[in-house]
C-alpha cells in the first residue's frame, strides 16, 4: 500500500460528530494526497462546502442549527465510512462510490473528480443522512419542519460555492491536469447541486416511509446505489 493511501485510511478511522470535525478530517485528506488524486479533487470541493456551511450555521437565519451540524456529521460520515469500506475491500462498500474510488488515480480532470463525488454523495448519502438525522432527533421528516425550510435556506449558499469551485479547479493549481476545459465543462454543466439536493429530499422523504420495512429499504437503497454509480461513470468518461 503506498504511503498516502495509507494516510487516508487512518484518517477516516474515526467518526466525526460536527461539522467542524468534518472539515479537519476534510483538510487532512486533501493535505495528505496529491492533487490529481480523485479523492482530492472531491474531498476539496467538499471542504470548501463545509467550511461555507459552518460559517453559516452560526447566523440568525438558521431556525435549528443544531440538528444542521448534526446532519452534516452524518452525512460527512457516510463519505468517510465508504472510503474506509473500499480500502478495507469490503463488499459493504456502496456501488455509488465504486466509479470515483476506482479511477482515483486515472488521468481524469479535477472537475470530473468533483463531481462525482458530489454525485454520489448527494444522491446516494444524502436521503441516508436525512433519515437518520430526523428519526435520532424525534421529529418526523416533512417539509413543514423548521429543518427543511434550513435545509432549503442553505442552497443559495451552495450555488455560489458550485461556481466558484469551478473557477478554483479550471484556473488554479490544480487545472494542470485538466487539458480539455471545454469537453469537461460541457459533460458537468447539466450537473447541479441544488437540483440534487431537492432529489435527494423527495428520495428522503421515500426512505422515511420505509424506514420500518428494513428489507424494503435495504432493496430500495441498493437500486440507488447502482443508478447513482452509473452517473458517476458517465460524468467519469475520458475525454
Amino acid at each position: 500500500m503506498d504511503p498516502s493511501t495509507d494516510a487516508l485510511k487512518r484518517i477516516v478511522q474515526t467518526p466525526v460528530s460536527s461539522a467542524a470535525d468534518a472539515l479537519t478530517v476534510l483538510g487532512a485528506i486533501v493535505d495528505a494526497l496529491p492533487p490529481t488524486d480523485g479523492i482530492h479533487c472531491f474531498s476539496r470541493l467538499y471542504q470548501v462546502v463545509t467550511d461555507e456551511v459552518r460559517r453559516s450555521l452560526g447566523q440568525s437565519t438558521f431556525h435549528d442549527p443544531a440538528f444542521m451540524d448534526r446532519l452534516d456529521a452524518n452525512f460527512a460520515n457516510l463519505y468517510f465510512d465508504s472510503i474506509k469500506l473500499f480500502l478495507d475491500g469490503s463488499p459493504d462498500a456502496p456501488r455509488a462510490w465504486y466509479p470515483l474510488f476506482a479511477a482515483r488515480s486515472e488521468p481524469r480532470a479535477a472537475l470530473q473528480f468533483a463531481f462525482a463525488g458530489m454525485n454520489a454523495h448527494i444522491n446516494r448519502d444524502l436521503p441516508v443522512a436525512l433519515v437518520k438525522t430526523y428519526e435520532a432527533s424525534g421529529i418526523e421528516l416533512s417539509r413543514t419542519t423548521p429543518e427543511y425550510a434550513d435545509y432549503c435556506a442553505i442552497n443559495p449558499l451552495l450555488a455560489q460555492v458550485e461556481t466558484r469551485i469551478k473557477a478554483e479547479f479550471l484556473t488554479g493549481p490544480i487545472a494542470d491536469v485538466d487539458h480539455v476545459f471545454g469537453k469537461v465543462d460541457d459533460l458537468i454543466a447539466n450537473f447541479s447541486i441544488v437540483e440534487a439536493r431537492a432529489g435527494a429530499w423527495s428520495q428522503g422523504e421515500t426512505f422515511w416511509a420505509l424506514r420500518n420495512n428494513q428489507a424494503v429499504y435495504a432493496t430500495l437503497l441498493d437500486s440507488l446505489d447502482g443508478l447513482v454509480g452509473f452517473a458517476s461513470r458517465g460524468l467519469l468518461i475520458a475525454v
